[in-house]
């Protein structure tokens, strides 16, 4: 039966949020400002359902205050056991307490009670006001201890399930009244709240005995009628009862500050809603939001209800509004931006709300369509020293067609030079835009900006121009400054409030397979004006997002590392991706010829040692064979059963206890899974990435992939290529120069390990290094106290461990992994005594850590930042993997600065002084370059310069160059 017209509904608020919370796996972030919103998202559709389905008159919600309440006076033990609650709910909880404030919903919380006690009070002052003797009662929540405030005008309501829990529902299904809820709950306790109650009686059995003798004190009046253990159970619980009771039993007495007019609905903030929904990604539910501001806008024209002043901030008569507000818990106690530490200011993203956002069709778009109007557009672009650019294509990739460019160099003002469009006998052709504009684009003096300019300068490089001049690129700018989403819209909405035009607006939308598919056009077929205003809102939404970034880039000290090295590298990446690497297609297939042979050997040996046929590709079937057959004892399990992953059957195979029969399946399961992977991963996808026209691989370098600043690759993934075994390393055979080439490799030498030394300022390490030791002997002799030229192979392969642990803040249980033989408790005497030998690295370690717990994140040399928000987590595994971040981020984001910074020099150097000289590749600590046959020694050691002189460390840079007609020869 639907609730009557005249009703309150009153809000469980952390019952819903934890609901909310809890029903989306794998949690939600948004893609603008990057905040977990998976507690927002399931609120904000509960207060939609709310308002559209029911259309309330009165609604309150109603919190827990933080803090003890009256019941931790009464029992210290109260909720002792509680689990604290997740890291990233405080946060959330904010939101939905803004976002139930603009829904105008007054926010009740009261010092010293929890919100069911708040409710209760509500409950019970709207019941004993005689004014409003029909006005109903409906809470919004499912929790049993609201069951006690139940009555003729009192349900219970769970808005998720439509689910309606009244008296009559109580008694058909729990056989108890709203009466007997408070001494059924005695007797039953609460685990989670740490209410004691009666040893071995449960719900069913409270609300038996309740039920048959009345009450908990007629019940203990006459327990010579109850038999056997329950009997036994209440004689040892009835000393506590008492105290269960009052435990359970909600406060309705609260000097709560609220009246009914309180709860009288009020205007929803549509502007606030809306941005908030836009910042935090709910597209899902503007629908609903829309559907709801219809039906209010009618019911505003209506007599307007009475109402007390506005209270629909947060209530605390013992405190004042702002501290009200203070006590609600918090986000972590670091910046959840990189420069919210920096600015005590509002940011764009906070004072969002307050601003209107603006559309492209504000500002002045215009296309250039005749000679004399380029004409004049290069002699004015001639005197700029920035200008933002920007292409359309038709189609995806970058060796495709132009449709056109768009061009700004202050804000509020764009041009589009179209290429291609329906109107094509209106405007120029591609010939003769870019022959008149190659002078500003090939022009390294005139500055140019963009966002994702890399893919820009790959359209126009296959198109005839080689683009110069980068500066900013604010997709750089956004991963350097942690923004939570890298896209030009999300930016523009976030820091611009401006909405931009969605390309699905001009050539609709992809719909795959099916009845609809071929209904998406391509841009040349859109008509000039649209696409003139689309285009050009990229380039000038570019241009002001320079302005709003690279300020901020300074603030934080990222200036250096900005201009120095991660723009430039924008247009060196640009020219390694179009120049490609010349790949074998023949020598791949032989590579996997061969190993296809030994696979299929492989599998015969493995069938025949074990005994059975099987799919060795499946893991329930390996595991079987492992587990059962084998009896081989399970090192690790997942949700599907016993893992059967490399990590597991290396460290199988690497027991001592094994039988003949256990180490020949082992073995050959190892090797098998290590040459299908080679074939299937490698192999194949590196033949298939051969661009017929010019037999060469031309992966796709990226600088926002990972968070430490290093280069990742794909199509195809270059930097995974095995080099640990000799058949993972003649894949390199297959990488060769051009004839009359050849191919130089060069890299640093030990660099994490120098970059530590700079940093640590550790005098035994930095001597190491200056006399160009045998690093992981010299280590060793330092870590085991014996002279240099008595250390062992063994003690030299432990000290490399260590050294290369060391870097990634290894722990003791992970050291004793690494080193065969090695117990837990000897790591740690060799981690201390590493520490102990090389005091300045353990001062550095402590360092960094120190750092990532006060201001939530380290810096690189440079001053690249990285926030560890795993430093302030009360879980200590996680806490512990924060403190190995915070030490790797520093040092591997050093060393990946420095080789970027060398690239950056070795290309300018190349066009300064017109060096015939390609760079081709980067893979970790190594270069890839291609230079002319009798030029190759002589660029070899140039390249071997720049990359030593790239940074001034306290330690020499050590690099190695050689040169050969293919990638393995060079070595």
């Amino acid at each position: 039966m639907p609730p009557p017209n005249n009703t309150l509904y009153i809000i469980d608020g952390h019952a819903q949020i934890f609901r909310a919370y809890f029903a989306i796996r794998g949690g939600m972030t948004s893609p603008i400002t990057g905040e977990p919103t998976h507690a927002v998202f399931g609120f904000a559709g509960m207060l939609l359902k709310l308002f559209n389905q029911f259309k309330p008159q009165y609604v309150v919600m109603a919190i827990d205050s933080p803090g003890k309440t009256f019941r931790d006076e009464l029992y210290d033990q109260y909720k002792a056991h509680r689990p604290p609650a997740p890291a990233d709910l405080a946060s959330q909880e904010q939101r939905i307490f803004e976002l139930t404030r603009m829904f105008g919903v007054p926010i009740l919380a009261h010092s010293g009670a929890e919100a069911d006690d708040i409710i209760a009070t509500v409950v019970r002052r709207v019941l004993a006001d005689p004014a409003q003797p029909d006005l109903h009662l409906r809470m919004v929540s499912k929790d049993k201890d609201l069951e006690q405030l139940l009555g003729p005008r009192v349900t219970m309501f769970d808005i998720h399930t439509d689910t309606t829990i009244d008296t009559a529902w109580l008694k058909e299904n729990k056989g108890v009244t709203p009466e007997q809820v408070v001494d059924m709950l005695a007797m039953i306790g609460d685990k989670v709240d740490n209410v004691p109650g009666v040893e071995g009686i449960g719900p069913k059995t409270a609300a038996a005995l309740i039920s048959e003798f009345g009450s908990i004190d007629h019940l203990l009046a006459n327990l010579d009628k109850i038999k056997g253990k329950r009997r036994e159970n209440l004689e040892k619980g009835k000393a506590t009862l008492p105290l269960s009771r009052k435990l359970v039993q909600l406060k309705d007495d609260l000097a709560l500050d609220f009246t009914l007019a309180d709860a009288a609905i009020r205007p929803v903030d549509a502007s606030g809603v809306r941005h908030m929904f836009e910042e935090l990604g709910f597209r899902r539910h503007q629908t609903d939001l829309d559907k709801l501001l219809g039906q209010r806008a009618a019911m505003e024209t209506t007599e307007a209800k009475p109402q007390a002043a506005e209270k629909s901030e947060i209530r605390n008569p013992t405190a004042s509004t702002a501290q009200a507000k203070s006590e609600i818990p918090r986000a972590a106690p670091f910046a959840t931006s990189l420069f919210e530490d920096d600015q005590p200011t509002a940011t764009a993203t906070t004072t969002a709300t307050q601003t209107s956002a603006t559309a492209p069709d504000a500002a002045d778009y215009r296309a250039i369509t005749t000679r004399a109007q380029l004409d004049d557009l290069c002699t004015t672009l001639a005197r700029q020293t920035l200008i933002a650019f920007d292409t359309e294509t038709i189609g995806l990739g970058s060796r495709v067609r132009l449709c056109g460019l768009s061009l700004a160099w202050q804000p509020g003002s764009a041009v589009y030079l179209p290429i291609c469009s329906p109107q094509q006998a209106s405007h120029l052709d591609e010939a003769a835009v870019l022959n008149t504009l190659r002078s500003i684009l090939e022009n390294p003096a005139i500055g140019k900006c963009g966002h994702n300019l890399k893919y820009d300068l790959r359209v126009v490089r296959h198109a005839g121009v080689a683009m110069r001049g980068v500066v900013f690129d604010s997709m750089i700018a956004s991963h350097l400054l942690n923004e939570p989403g890298h896209g030009l819209d999300h930016l523009a909405l976030s820091h611009l409030h401006h909405h931009m035009m969605q390309i699905s607006e001009l050539i609709g939308i992809d719909h795959g397979a099916g009845p609809l598919l071929g209904s998406q056009r391509t841009m040349d077929q859109v008509p000039l004006e649209r696409i003139t205003t689309y285009a050009a809102d990229d380039a000038e939404v570019s241009l002001r997002l320079h302005d709003v970034l690279e300020p901020r880039l300074k603030l934080l000290g990222m200036e250096e590392l900005s201009q120095r090295v991660e723009m430039p590298l924008v247009e060196v990446l640009a020219e390694m991706e179009h120049h490609g690497i010349r790949v074998d297609g023949a020598v791949l297939q032989e590579q996997k010829r061969v190993l296809a042979g030994r696979i299929e050997q492989l599998q015969a040996e493995i069938h025949q040692h074990a005994g059975s046929i099987f799919n060795i590709d499946s893991t329930r079937q390996l595991g079987d064979v492992l587990f059962k057959q084998l009896a081989l004892p399970i090192v690790k399990r997942t949700k599907t059963g016993a893992s059967t992953d490399v990590e597991v059957l290396e460290k199988l195979a690497d027991r001592d206890d094994l039988s003949p029969q256990q180490t020949a399946v082992l073995g050959r399961i190892v090797e098998y899974r290590q040459l299908t992977k080679l074939v299937n991963t490698y192999l194949d996808n590196l033949r298939q990435s051969i661009r017929p026209d010019s037999g060469r691989v031309h992966a796709q370098f990226q600088q926002t992939g990972a968070a430490t600043g290093r280069l990742s690759s794909n199509s195809p993934n270059l930097q995974n290529i095995p080099i640990r075994t000799e058949i993972g390393r003649n894949i390199r055979k297959a990488f060769i120069a051009e004839p009359g080439h050849r191919l130089i490799s060069a890299d640093y030498s030990q660099i994490e390990l120098r970059v530590l030394a700079h940093l640590s300022h550790d005098k035994a390490l930095i001597e190491a290094f200056e006399q160009d030791l045998d690093i992981h002997a010299a280590v060793a002799a330092q870590v085991f106290g014996v002279p240099l030229e008595q250390v062992t192979r063994e003690q030299r392969a432990s000290a490399k461990v260590i050294n290369f642990g060391i870097v990634y803040g290894v722990t003791p249980y992970g050291l004793a992994r690494r080193i065969e033989g090695l117990d837990l408790e000897r790591a740690r005497t060799l981690i201390s005594d590493y520490k102990r030998r090389f005091a300045g690295i353990g001062e550095f370690l402590d360092k960094c850590i120190a750092q990532a717990e006060q201001l939530g994140y380290v810096t690189t040399i440079m001053g690249r930042r990285r926030q560890i928000r795993e430093i302030a987590s009360r879980n200590p595994n996680v806490r512990s993997l924060g403190e190995r971040l915070a030490i790797n981020s520093v040092v591997q984001g050093s060393a990946a600065d420095l080789i970027k910074l060398a690239m950056v020099n070795l290309y300018q150097r190349i066009h300064r002084d017109g060096l015939p000289l390609k760079l081709l590749l980067q893979i970790h600590d190594e270069l890839v370059l291609e230079a002319p046959e009798s030029a190759a020694d002589d660029m070899a050691r140039i390249v071997e310069h720049e990359m030593q002189h790239a940074m001034d460390l306290r330690v020499p840079l050590k690099v190695q160059a050689g040169v050969g007609a293919d990638w393995f020869s060079v070595k």
